[in-house]
């Protein structure tokens, strides 16, 4: 395994982290992170979001590390550091959500090569929380599981829904779908969109934070989904949609100022989850783990209290 770029000066959280280069079964290059915790008692398995990279998580791996937990993350193809899928590397882009499957099943071959301490947890955000319920519908090996605001629907207008339908099937059928969606274009949100008009966070810090990034390593930087994607996305969610929940023992945490993601489709989940708990952060929105820090730390300590400790900061 070859060594792989990490931009600590940008990331903070610790200092022993290691990034590495994996293949998936597909050939498509992945960029993977470890931090590993001293006297280990498990691993958390880190499903990101769309857009995101692994450096945006090391604060959240040092709250991890200091519960004694070994953090691993992943770059999902198409973004991050890992091989984009078009030309122009800047829409966020798959032909289908299967395909994000083949980096889940290198991902945890990594895992298992490595021999990270068990047992795994899984944390997921936003679209990591579509792929990682995939995953745990087909056996990602983990003892519990924590979503943060998953894309298990996307918040889109009633009047909305059925033109996105309809644009992305269109896309598909004339070879269009390398196009952004409406509405979006190839910036980067959190370099486009002032704080004050943010939908991410209530944290000005973290924002910015987000923010310099992007700006000082724009080769992490994603712009707005291809129509691919949006119809990718809205086929998987509704296909899970139709699947009953696993058995796993589950917390899901969603803020109640919320607008990216479909609260509704989480709702019923959770309703019907069998050892599921939703948690709302009240005033919270997308990104509950890098909110205020009152938000952050009851966030932080649902999952932690979820995974067998309570030492949040």
């Amino acid at each position: 395994m070859q060594d792989a770029p990490f931009h600590k000066e940008v990331a903070g959280g610790p200092e022993n982290v290691r990034a590495v280069w994996i293949e998936a079964a597909d050939g498509v290059k992945l960029r993977v992170a470890v931090w590993p915790a001293e006297a280990a008692r498990g691993t958390v398995l880190l499903f990101p979001g769309r857009t995101e990279y692994v450096e945006k998580y090391a604060e959240v791996a040092a709250v991890l590390g200091a519960a004694g937990l070994t953090t691993l993350a992943i770059d999902w193809r198409g973004q991050g550091l890992s091989d984009r899928l078009l030309p122009d590397r800047m829409p966020g882009h798959v032909g289908h959500f299967e395909e994000y499957q083949r980096d889940v099943a290198a991902f945890v071959a990594f895992a298992t090569a490595e021999r990270l301490p068990k047992p795994w947890y899984l944390l997921a955000h936003s679209m990591g929380g579509v792929i990682g319920l995939r995953a745990l519908v087909e056996g990602l090996p983990v003892e519990r599981a924590a979503f943060s605001a998953p894309m298990w629907g996307i918040s889109l207008g009633a009047s909305l829904r059925p033109a996105a339908w309809g644009l992305s099937f269109a896309a598909r059928a004339v070879g269009f779908t390398d196009r952004y969606a409406p509405g979006t274009s190839r910036g980067a949100y959190q370099s486009d969109t002032p704080f004050e008009s943010n939908l991410l966070t209530h944290d000005e810090a973290q924002y910015a934070r987000l923010a310099a990034q992007t700006t000082a390593h724009p080769d992490l930087a994603l712009g707005g989904p291809s129509l691919g994607w949006l119809g990718a996305a809205l086929s998987e969610c509704r296909r899970l949609a139709r699947l009953p929940s696993p058995a796993t023992p589950t917390v899901t945490i969603v803020g109640t100022d919320e607008r990216i993601v479909d609260t509704s489709g989480i709702r019923a989940r959770m309703a019907e989850w069998p050892n599921g708990r939703l948690i709302l952060i009240e005033g919270g929105r997308h990104e509950c783990l890098m909110e205020t820090p009152p938000r952050r730390a009851l966030a932080l300590k649902a999952v932690l209290e979820h995974f067998g400790t309570s030492e949040a900061t």
